[in-house]
């Protein structure tokens, strides 16, 4: 599962990373929910950035307002899911990110962790685009991801989203067949990793300041749970 992420990294930074040119209008975000754009380079454009709205709609959904827009897609199976198969064979996408948010604890007592890479560097999520077009309108979505969790996740929340090593961001851009494609759904490496406990503004997305991602002391530790 993943709900909410984040990408604030300098666009610079971004642009020598992946070898992309970034979009004029990109705008660091510190809490990003569904619905709201993610930074993405497509397969059929693996150049330059271009925002696409988080929340997948099928290019042959009848009407933009109907239906479920999934966030996530879980990787298992996904070459024979109706909804996202031909995606799989034909749209695929990195999704930039610094940083993902999780809730762990009791109900009502839930505890937000930020995970991100520990030494703070960007990466890709695997992800998938559509575009959908009718009654005079056209959207661009996508959906992230979504494996098993890995040691560091695993203690927070039982998925995690598909992240993506820098060696695998071409294979799952233009790799030859999909055996290569599912070859970069394990998790990542735990030792990459790192969570920490951060302030429940998180749950409130209108709260998009560096500050949530700040840590600050467990409210509800994982010991409290089982985790």
């Amino acid at each position: 599962m993943c709900g909410r992420t984040a990408l604030a990294t300098d666009p610079t930074v971004l642009a020598e990373r992946f070898g992309v040119t970034i979009r004029e209008e990109y705008t660091p975000r510190y809490n990003i929910a569904p619905g709201d754009g993610l930074l993405a380079v497509r397969n059929d454009q693996p150049t330059c950035t271009e925002e696409l709205t988080w929340g997948f709609l099928p290019e042959w959904a009848e009407d933009s307002g109907q239906g479920p827009t999934p966030i996530n897609a879980r990787c298992e199976g996904i070459d024979e899911s109706n909804l996202f198969a031909d995606a799989f064979a034909s749209r695929r996408c990195l999704l930039l990110a610094d940083g993902f948010y999780e809730w762990a604890g009791p109900a009502g007592r839930k505890q937000p962790y930020r995970i991100e890479r520990v030494d703070g560097a960007p990466y890709a999520y695997a992800g998938l685009w559509s575009r959908w077009t009718g009654d005079g309108a056209e959207r661009w979505t996508c959906t992230i991801l979504t494996t098993e969790a890995n040691g560091t996740v695993g203690e927070i929340h039982d998925r995690m989203p598909v992240m993506l090593e820098p060696g695998a961001e071409t294979t799952w851009l233009d790799g030859a067949d999909p055996d290569a494609w599912r070859s970069v759904f394990d998790p990542y490496p735990d030792g990459l990793l790192r969570a920490y406990p951060v302030s429940s503004r998180v749950n409130d997305s209108t709260n998009d300041g560096p500050g949530v991602t700040e840590e600050v002391g467990s409210q509800s530790g994982l010991e409290d749970f089982g985790a």
